[in-house]
């Protein structure tokens, strides 16, 4: 019987060791360094509230690719779920992404959707036509005041760095609608599980074949002689201790709030100006709009560089960020045994879906 070891018990892991087990007859040991499965998407029910609390910050899922959806749905009730974040700027509460609304009232207008759009069209800086970073890109697509207002303090506080030291890539497309859909995402399929998403991972790793091991870490004294095949998920420059450098990484805490009742009357609500030391505040039972919580419990949201100890979340992405990269895929190739996969393997920003879409190419080609 073939055996195979999966590092990380995230949603690559999670999904290779499902499928390991769906496709042949063989042994899976996953291990991670955390307490817990799950990865980041962990959740848990909040001992003094009740109230079911996304540990590592909010996770809404959303795809457009069916198959996808229809993979995760096997393994929980996905929940109707749309996400309506609002932004705080100037003692004003406005919605995002940019719509109609937004612009009404940020600009004290009446336009109707083809005047805003002519009107948006006059704010944009023509004067840009290949935009060198994150800057220039927004002030292509919306103009000053608009960057000003919703993207500069927000994004610096959240990157740790001036947005003209950013690539454009950041900021691939910036969502401007010229109606009042708010509705944060546009992707068609859209929920949070009924039950938490630890419940998918505890489902999905059922098989008496998987073994979980956690509290475990993968290094140079790991014995790897009986596995078949080894699927990292792990931070790729960790895995070569470091030998290029750290790439760079951005990571958040959060400072937790109680309160009866209600606190801010949404799920997320951004805070878009620099003297606001925290980019978010999110108020959890706001995802589970189906229960009924008489406390309520709520997180500010801090970014911050991610030290030695911290959990990675946005990979940064820099120019010599991108050059230890491509010295560490080079030393990648040359492993025999060896997947990479996921986001920390292969340092992409990756939504929830991608991932699982990843995985599963990966595992069934």
């Amino acid at each position: 019987m073939k055996k195979y070891l999966i590092v990380g018990c995230g949603f690559s892991g999670a999904v290779v060791a499902e499928q390991l087990t769906k496709n042949e007859n063989c042994k899976i040991l996953v291990i991670d360094e955390r307490s817990h499965i799950g990865g980041n998407c962990y959740s848990e029910r909040d001992p003094n509230t009740n109230v079911m609390v996304h540990k590592y910050g909010p996770h809404i899922f959303n795809t457009s690719n069916k198959k996808v959806w229809d993979y995760i749905n096997q393994f929980c009730e996905m929940m109707p779920f749309v996400n309506r974040v609002k932004t705080v700027y100037d003692g004003q509460i406005f919605s995002m992404p940019i719509n109609l609304h937004t612009i009404n009232q940020f600009f004290n207008k009446n336009f109707n959707p083809k005047e805003a759009e002519e009107f948006i069209e006059k704010q944009a800086d023509k004067s840009i036509s290949e935009p060198k970073n994150f800057e220039e890109q927004a002030l292509k697509f919306i103009g000053k005041d608009l960057y000003q207002a919703f993207f500069y303090g927000y994004t610096k506080k959240q990157w740790g760095c001036e947005p003209k030291d950013l690539p454009a890539s950041i900021l691939k497309r910036l969502p401007v609608r010229f109606n009042y859909e708010d509705n944060y995402y546009s992707n068609i399929y859209q929920g949070i599980p009924r039950n938490g998403y630890t419940e998918i991972f505890r489902k999905m790793l059922s098989h008496p074949n998987i073994e979980i091991k956690l509290q475990t870490k993968f290094n140079g004294s790991f014995n790897i002689d009986n596995f078949e095949h080894i699927y990292y998920t792990g931070p790729i420059d960790a895995f070569f201790n470091y030998k290029y450098g750290r790439l760079g990484y951005r990571t958040v805490y959060f400072e937790r709030g109680e309160e009866i009742g209600d606190f801010q009357g949404n799920a997320v609500i951004n805070y878009a100006e620099e003297n606001v030391p925290y980019t978010r505040v999110h108020e959890h039972k706001h995802f589970t709009p189906w229960e009924n919580h008489e406390k309520t419990i709520y997180f500010k949201e801090f970014s911050k560089e991610t030290g030695n100890n911290d959990e990675p979340y946005y990979p940064k992405r820099l120019e010599e960020d991108l050059y230890k990269l491509e010295l560490y895929l080079k030393e990648v190739e040359e492993l025999k045994r060896y997947t990479f996969l996921g986001r920390l393997a292969t340092y992409r920003y990756l939504n929830m879906d991608q991932v699982i879409e990843e995985a599963l190419k990966i595992i069934n080609e």
